[in-house]
């Protein structure tokens, strides 16, 4: 039987969720404007300043330089963020508990001291990559792994062990083992938290500013240069566009994967963990 949510809670939920969508509102309504300003409200409503930034070379090549940095950062990240979870969740030795900290620390921390540390680490470290699009794919890859590794944990949390011991005790390796008996049970979280990864490496600012390279600038960055020098709403239409990926991407993940289903396993598994 469900609980029913109070309705003081559920009006104080719809206006916290009213609050979290008024500046993708403003946004969306600033790109559409007919003024020659960025300003709010819109004067009117028109799609001049969209079709302005289908026309510019700078922010196109923004946006796929963004998306691609997004694709090549979620396939490295689910693949390292997969197997850290494993390994956390198979794993049974005194600081398993602070290790899963030190993964999931980049979420912890802001973006900024995150980027301003990477930078740091990479001039004084003289590996050559600072401001460089390896440097930022790093960067990238770093931010982003954690939340893989928080989609396909909570997915192991209800995984029975004892299926793929089974397969094994008939005569399985344990990369068939693994791919014919746990990856399926786990495909869900490890789409989730792909399309995560991409989302969060797609949007990332703060790590960008310190470490994108002059001429391979993100969306997010080119944004940013241009609201410094101009404060034309072509930046807001780039915004527009952006938004239009992230809430498509979100719909997908809420396509494939149980979201809600995914944090009650993820809160189960932090719960029922054992004592070190």
């Amino acid at each position: 039987m469900e609980r029913k949510i109070p309705l003081p809670m559920l009006i104080l939920a719809i206006l916290g969720f009213c609050y979290l969508l008024f500046p993708i509102l403003v946004v969306v309504l600033a790109g559409l404007t007919t003024g020659e300003f960025l300003t709010f409200p819109p004067k009117g409503l028109s799609l001049r300043w969209v079709i302005s930034f289908l026309n510019s070379e700078k922010y196109l090549s923004a946006f796929f330089f963004s998306f691609k940095l997004a694709l090549m950062t979620m396939i490295v990240s689910t693949i390292l963020g997969t197997a850290a979870a494993l390994f956390i969740a198979r794993s049974r030795f005194v600081g398993r508990t602070a290790l899963r900290a030190f993964f999931l620390s980049p979420v912890v921390l802001p973006g900024v001291v995150v980027g301003f540390a990477l930078y740091a680490f990479f001039i004084t470290s003289g590996l050559g990559i600072s401001r460089t699009i390896w440097g930022l794919w790093i960067g990238h890859i770093l931010y982003s792994t954690p939340y893989v590794i928080g989609t396909v944990g909570a997915s192991l949390a209800t995984f029975d062990v004892s299926l793929e011991e089974a397969a094994r005790s008939l005569g399985a390796s344990p990369m068939r083992a693994f791919r014919k008996i746990t990856f399926p049970n786990i495909a869900q979280g490890i789409q989730a938290g792909s399309i995560f990864a991409f989302i969060v490496s797609f949007g990332q600012f703060e790590v960008s500013l310190f470490l994108s390279a002059p001429n391979s600038e993100p969306l997010p960055i080119a944004m940013y240069n241009s609201l410094r020098y101009k404060f034309e709403p072509d930046a807001a239409a780039a915004g527009i566009f952006a938004i239009t990926l992230v809430i498509a991407s979100v719909l997908l993940t809420n396509r494939l994967v149980n979201i809600r289903r995914l944090l009650e396993r993820q809160d189960g598994q932090y719960q029922n963990q054992p004592k070190e």
